[in-house]
């Protein structure tokens, strides 16, 4: 049964996104945009708020697991290295990297200066007990990788 794209809920059409994009444990991420479409799943209910998120990667870099580790307010989510550094020691002891990201409601993915400071606080705390920081990607209306514009 087909229907005009018109015809189908909004709550449908984000139920479909989150079942063809989200990515599983053992899967590997095929890049930057793959990534974006997982990121996309897991803020589907951060639309008023800024929702940080990790994903954690093997050695071989297949995901082990993802989550949203912090939620904030409008414009802001409150991070700390300490818990990144412990979720990923209690559970997830196997992360050799991960991908860290958030999401700008107001659509917005330019980085401001404190997700420039967090993402160095993030990468020298994760250095510190030898995981790699792959990226850290902002989620707007588009996206913005670190990695691609090398401010890692």
């Amino acid at each position: 049964m087909e229907h005009k794209l018109e015809q189908v809920s909004d709550d449908r059409i984000r139920e479909e996104f989150v079942k063809r994009f989200t990515i599983q444990a053992g899967d590997k991420l095929g890049g930057v945009s793959a990534s974006v479409n997982h990121l996309r799943s897991m803020f589907k209910d951060s639309q008023y708020q800024e929702s940080f998120a990790i994903i954690y990667l093997n050695t071989q870099h297949e995901v082990l697991g993802s989550q949203i580790l912090f939620t904030g307010s409008l414009d802001t989510a409150a991070v700390y290295p300490r818990e990144v550094i412990r979720t990923i020691l209690m559970d997830y002891p196997g992360t050799k990297a991960v991908i860290l990201a958030h999401n700008h409601p107001s659509g917005n993915n330019t980085p401001s200066l404190s997700d420039e400071k967090i993402t160095a606080k993030l990468k020298s705390a994760l250095g510190t007990i030898d995981i790699d920081l792959l990226d850290h990607i902002i989620v707007g209306n588009d996206f913005y990788s670190f990695a691609d514009h090398q401010k890692l």
